[in-house]
């Protein structure tokens, strides 16, 4: 994936934004961090498109953002739509999922990134073995 250039002003925002998680973003990255989850690499707090996204999985071009109560509001909801739509015309796919979701069905939230992600079973039991995904040995 070629190198975007980044502001500082953004760089240091997101800097900034990794120190302070709200509950439901550090419960998700505690399943996303570290290719927990079937092997995708997330980052947190990525600048992606002139915007800060919670999650991202650069390999698959998915993003994952994770949205409270204010993002129920019309005029966030409009800006959310506005975001979301420039980061589909890079190509991304874009996951949102309430802070609500993550903090009491976890497991359904991490099945529904890994659909998106279009893995599968057979991907999982060669990530299991220690295979790289797509790669047979």
């Amino acid at each position: 994936m070629p190198h975007t250039p980044v502001s500082p002003k953004n760089r240091k925002n997101a800097k900034a934004m990794r120190r302070v998680m709200t509950d439901a973003e550090l419960k998700l990255w505690n399943e996303l961090r570290a290719h927990r989850l079937m092997g995708l690499a997330f980052r947190r707090q990525f600048p992606v498109a002139g915007y800060i996204v919670d999650f991202a999985c650069p390999t698959y071009k998915l993003i994952v953002e994770i949205d409270g109560s204010q993002h129920g509001q019309d005029e966030q909801a409009a800006a959310d739509l506005a975001r979301t739509e420039r980061l589909q015309q890079d190509g991304w796919t874009v996951l949102r999922f309430w802070n609500d979701d993550v903090l009491r069905d976890l497991d359904n939230v991490c099945q529904h990134i890994v659909i998106a992600a279009g893995l599968t079973a057979h991907d999982a039991r060669a990530q299991a073995a220690g295979r790289t995904l797509g790669v047979q040995s």
